[in-house]
């Protein structure tokens, strides 16, 4: 179990544990350190860390799970089962998934580039050295992210094992730091008590309220503890983040004390280590460098399993993935959106310059996942009747939503950038799924009974080619035009046709496969149930079922329309691989059957 949690502090933890870094240098640049100030912002920051990433997540969002797996799509499953039959909530619930699925996208470009800066622009307190130029800093962070980067085609599985260590040393250097500060001020204590922060609602009004937007940064982050519990289990991430809590909080109130000895301090955790431990600066700043890299890893890792996820409920056109690890599923590179990935995260640390003004604009895409994933929690709990459950869900949720309004006036300080990040994706999956819906409802399918009417007699009548031929279809009960066209207009008709469908399960993971009955001489269905997380080896299942096919045929739509919105759908259609090409089938076997179709 300890090393799991080792392991759970190394990949969970980065995002939510480099937030020491910029969070109360953010927040004081709006307000003075007054001790009234200061007392209010760290009660604001404990509780912060106690109803989110505590409460909604841990104890709420970590009791709902679909085989272990965790997520905002898992909780969009869940009560999709919950809701089945409802088809006005049923909607609801795919176009908030859409949402948070944008919202998480554009969060994953703007943490590498905050994380990173923030940790180079320590370079500047080494004593001896000149404080950086912003352009030094901006193209050394680049450098960074391009290694990032470009390692992440090579897997991250040989060095993931330091991840832990390495984080584990952060975290105890953390606490390290902050316990000697607050040993100086031990009056931060009080701050513990939620008094402190309604007395600074009481003291600065609408001011309060505009500073819990940058209040949020000390719990960006918590999402991950949900999406990663397939990987590690609930148990070692529930155990890795009360340590993980214990450490950042008394860190925070040690910035605090800090704080108030020295209140003309700017990058207060920097230069609380220059002040503590003078001659340990660079290797803390080295190890600044290291857990900031670490949780960018664990960002684009989530970006990764969170697109593979979407792909597999059809809600993104498919792309290419590699998979690093023959060990874990988790383990996969996409390259379409590393890349993209890469090119934001320059952009936006072009844009800004510095860590403080991307701070500025960071939170509302962060806020705005949270308060989705705590409306399915809401709904959830109420289906399932778990009303001490929803209670806490309603509290959290609203405390949450408070957050994500106070965010929303970032938008004319760079906060549009969130959105504008959130909007490209969000944009793809809605033309992508309604340009699917338009597709399918453009196919003549025929039914079972119908095909099997017209094979039978097609097949009885006609010569036939020696072997097996092989054709996806999506469910045994409609059969596609293009095996229609294949063979009752081109009349290719082997001995043996099989029909393989491939069905999708609520799963993540096992796989299931069976022969159903004959449905006529000469053609039977094999299915496949796989998990949507499974890694799909069709040639290997159809060799242990003993097939050896001599042909593979699949469809190929070619879209002619005259309209822009279903135009840039054809294009997308046009650039994504078939859903063949990641079956690992035989490339020599494939051959596809095109079928003209008007939008």
């Amino acid at each position: 179990m300890s090393q799991k949690i080792v392991k759970a502090i190394g990949l969970v933890f980065g995002d939510i544990g480099t937030s020491p870094i910029y969070t109360l240098p953010v927040i004081f640049l709006f307000l003075p350190p007054t001790k009234e100030n200061v007392l209010g912002v760290l009660s604001l920051i404990f509780w912060t860390l106690i109803i989110i990433p505590t409460i909604q997540y841990t104890v709420l969002a970590m009791s709902l799970s679909l085989r272990g797996e965790g997520g905002t799509l898992i909780l969009s499953e869940i009560l999709r089962t919950l809701l089945r039959g409802r088809k006005r909530f049923l909607g609801s619930v795919v176009f908030l998934s859409f949402i948070g699925i944008s919202f998480l996208m554009g969060d994953g470009v703007i943490t590498p580039a905050i994380s990173i800066m923030s940790a180079v622009e320590g370079i500047s307190y080494i004593p001896g050295l000149r404080p950086l130029e912003k352009t030094e800093v901006v193209l050394l962070s680049v450098l960074i992210a391009l290694g990032l980067f470009y390692f992440q085609k090579r897997g991250t599985e040989k060095v993931s094992g330091a991840f832990g260590p390495i984080m584990s040393l952060w975290f105890l250097s953390l606490f390290i730091l902050g316990f000697l500060n607050l040993f100086l001020s031990p009056e931060v204590i009080l701050a513990i008590n939620p008094w402190y922060a309604l007395e600074f609602f009481k003291q600065n009004g609408w001011k309060a309220y505009l500073i819990l937007g940058e209040v949020i940064l000390c719990a960006t982050g918590s999402e991950a503890m949900y999406a990663d519990m397939g990987h590690l289990g609930a148990k070692p991430i529930k155990r890795a983040w009360y340590l993980v809590l214990t450490a950042l909080v008394v860190n925070y109130f040690g910035q605090g004390a800090f704080l108030l000895r020295h209140p003309e301090s700017k990058s207060i955790l920097f230069e609380m280590c220059l002040n503590t431990f003078a001659s340990a600066y660079v290797p803390f700043l080295c190890l600044a460098l290291m857990a900031t890299v670490i949780a960018s890893q664990a960002m684009i890792s989530c970006m990764f399993s969170v697109v593979y996820q979407a792909m597999s409920a059809r809600y993104l056109p498919l792309m290419r993935v590699k998979y690093t690890s023959p060990e874990l599923h988790s383990q996969i590179y996409i390259g379409t959106i590393n890349w993209f990935l890469f090119l934001a995260v320059v952009f936006i640390m072009f844009e800004f310059q510095t860590s403080t003004n991307l701070a500025a604009a960071y939170g509302l895409a962060v806020t705005g996942n949270m308060t989705i994933t705590g409306i399915f929690l809401i709904t959830i709990f109420y289906l399932k009747k778990r009303y001490s459950f929803l209670f806490l869900a309603v509290l959290t949720t609203s405390i949450t939503f408070l957050y994500f309004t106070s965010t929303l006036f970032k938008l004319p300080h760079g906060g549009f950038w969130a959105l504008v990040l959130a909007v490209i994706p969000f944009s793809i999956i809605l033309l992508y799924t309604q340009g699917q819906k338009r597709l399918y409802k453009s196919l003549r399918f025929f039914n079972q009974k119908e095909f099997v009417t017209n094979f039978a007699k097609f097949y009885k009548e006609n010569p036939k080619i020696q072997g097996k031929a092989l054709y996806f279809i999506r469910d045994p009960e409609h059969f596609p035009p293009y095996v229609i066209e294949n063979i009752f207009v081109h009349g290719i008709l082997y001995e043996e046709n099989i029909f393989v469908s491939l069905i999708r399960k609520n799963e993540p993971y096992g796989i299931t496969t069976s022969f159903l009955e004959e449905i006529c001489p000469g053609a039977k269905v094999f299915e496949i149930a796989y998990g949507y997380m499974e890694r799909l080896k069709v040639e290997d299942i159809l060799k242990e079922q003993g097939i050896n096919e001599r042909v593979i045929f699949y469809g190929l739509e070619d879209i002619e329309t005259q309209h822009p919105v279903w135009k840039a759908y054809a294009f997308i259609k046009q650039i994504s691989p078939h859903f063949v090409k990641f079956l690992n089938l035989p490339p020599a076997k494939l051959h596809g059957v095109l079928t003209r179709i008007e939008l």
